[in-house]
């Protein structure tokens, strides 16, 4: 099929704004028991009845986390809503509902935000989540988005970063430095796109990181999976900014050390043999890349035999007692102080 040319753009200021929100959100549906009026009114009324809500909200700015010269508008929707839940999750906690909104400029049109919308609205299906409000606005700026997500957790079972105990195992889910490789390929590729505008790069080779950073996904299916092997971690946070920073705020908030070993540390074999054609470290980008989106936790000692050999969880390291400091222990067996270098918004 040919590509159209000159596709119809139709301009925000033809809609205005409670008809661009009506027209972005009709396709919107409500399946969670506890949402009782969604969108339409002048706010969401939500019943939880004897649970316990939790409330993230997270700021995505155009040119500071993410550049759309790269970044599909379907995926941007998609990602802005994994980040939340992601927050959502690392409380033991189950999302339920989100608003989302946006700042525009008028560079975007109508169709540019259905693209947004249209990855929004698919993760709310996958994760089943309703989309309960939000607001739309003018910038002069470029996209702003903006999601709150609610969730709900039995009371009693939440999980703080402040619970974690001296010989607590230290785990995390699924494998570390994907995402901030993947970036990696995407910025040189950008780069060599402006050289020559005709060149089409072939990422097949890297599909893995690429996703990883494009189109991440978030834990609800460990939440399910520690509920099912009865654990329940001493403490929890989701990996967004590197692993090394995540671990030091669960050290911070709990008053104890770590001890981490990097030998445990799960590598995609993707990520080691980009990491090796970019002449980086492997073990310094697991633990300062950022955007996994994994959960670290900490459990206690007894737990082990429950998840031992769950190819889900990965034990990297141990609670210490707080006197001992935080410590990488290399695979030479030097013990090297855990620094926090990874993403940092107000400094990039």
């Amino acid at each position: 099929m040919l590509e159209d040319k000159n596709p119809h753009r139709t301009q925000l200021s033809e809609l205005g704004e409670f008809k661009l929100i009506e027209h972005l959100t009709q396709n919107f549906s409500i399946t969670q028991k506890s949402t009782i009026k969604g969108i339409g009114d002048d706010a969401a009324v939500l019943s939880f009845k004897n649970k316990q809500i939790v409330v993230t909200t997270d700021l995505l700015v155009e040119g500071v986390h993410f550049d759309l010269s790269y970044v599909p508008l379907k995926h941007l929707g998609y990602k802005a809503v994994i980040v939340n839940l992601s927050d959502v999750y690392a409380m033991n906690a189950i999302a339920k509902q989100i608003t989302v909104s946006i700042a525009v400029s008028n560079r975007f049109p109508v169709e540019a935000l259905e693209e947004l919308y249209a990855g929004i609205e698919t993760a709310a299906k996958i994760y089943n989540i309703d989309v309960v409000g939000g607001d739309t606005t003018s910038s002069t700026s470029g996209l702003i988005i903006s999601v709150t997500a609610i969730g709900e957790v039995e009371e009693g079972n939440e999980v703080l970063r402040s619970g974690a105990k001296p010989n607590d195992l230290l785990v995390v889910t699924g494998d570390v430095g994907g995402a901030y490789m993947g970036l990696q390929v995407l910025e040189r590729e950008k780069e060599v796109f402006k050289v020559n505008p005709n060149n089409q790069p072939d990422l097949s080779m890297y599909a893995y990181i690429v996703e990883r950073q494009l189109k991440p996904e978030a834990r609800k299916d460990i939440v399910e999976l520690l509920e099912k092997l009865e654990v329940k971690p001493t403490s929890m946070i989701d990996i967004s900014d590197g692993l090394s920073s995540e671990i030091i705020h669960l050290c911070k908030q709990s008053n104890v050390g770590v001890a981490l070993y990097e030998n445990k540390i799960p590598l995609d074999p993707q990520v080691i043999s980009t990491c090796e054609e970019f002449d980086i470290d492997s073990t310094t980008i697991a633990l300062n890349g950022g955007e996994d989106y994994e959960l670290l936790m900490t459990i206690s000692q007894e737990d082990h035999p429950k998840i031992k050999g769950n190819p889900n969880l990965t034990v990297i390291g141990y609670i210490t007692d707080e006197n001992n400091g935080m410590y990488l222990v290399t695979r030479a067996e030097q013990k090297i102080p855990i620094i926090a270098k990874g993403w940092n918004a107000l400094t990039s």
